[in-house]
């Protein structure tokens, strides 16, 4: 039988098409976001999307008042460490939107050693973009930023 090679090109669009799908489950109206993490061996440890902690209820209301949904959601990176039944230290994470400061740090103290987001455009986060990336770099946790226009 004939093994295909597969590209790191190739892996990393598969695991964000893979959080892309995720990223569906998000009621979020506006910014729907998906986390994957993936072990060293390309086998998927966990999946998390943005929104709600559970038990919360997510009304039409909450979603739509930007300041009340700010202050309830929970990003999905977060979510998809939580959501993780093993210790996530090594692991990458592949996001369909690039990590917020808040969330760096806490990918950081997990123990993620990579972020894999695509290429954004996303003036209002620019800041928080920034102070991830420098986060990241301290910390010595890989990125990069994936073009997937082609």
């Amino acid at each position: 039988m004939l093994q295909l090679r597969r590209s790191q090109d190739w892996w990393d669009n598969y695991f964000l098409d893979l959080a892309e799908a995720v990223a569906y489950a998000s009621k979020d109206p506006s910014t729907k976001v998906g986390a994957v993490i993936v072990r060293p061996d390309r086998t998927v440890a966990s999946l998390g999307y943005n929104g709600f902690p559970r038990g919360i209820e997510d009304s039409p209301e909450r979603l739509n008042d930007r300041p009340t949904k700010y202050s309830m959601v929970v990003h999905a990176e977060p979510n998809a460490i939580l959501s993780a039944r093993e210790p996530v230290r090594g692991y990458s994470i592949y996001t369909t939107l690039f990590t917020c400061s808040d969330c760096a740090k806490l990918l950081i103290q997990a123990g993620i050693k990579q972020v894999v987001s695509p290429t954004y455009d996303i003036e209002r986060w620019e800041n928080s973009l920034k102070l991830a990336k420098q986060l990241f770099d301290e910390a010595g946790v890989a990125w990069k930023l994936v073009d997937r226009s082609i």
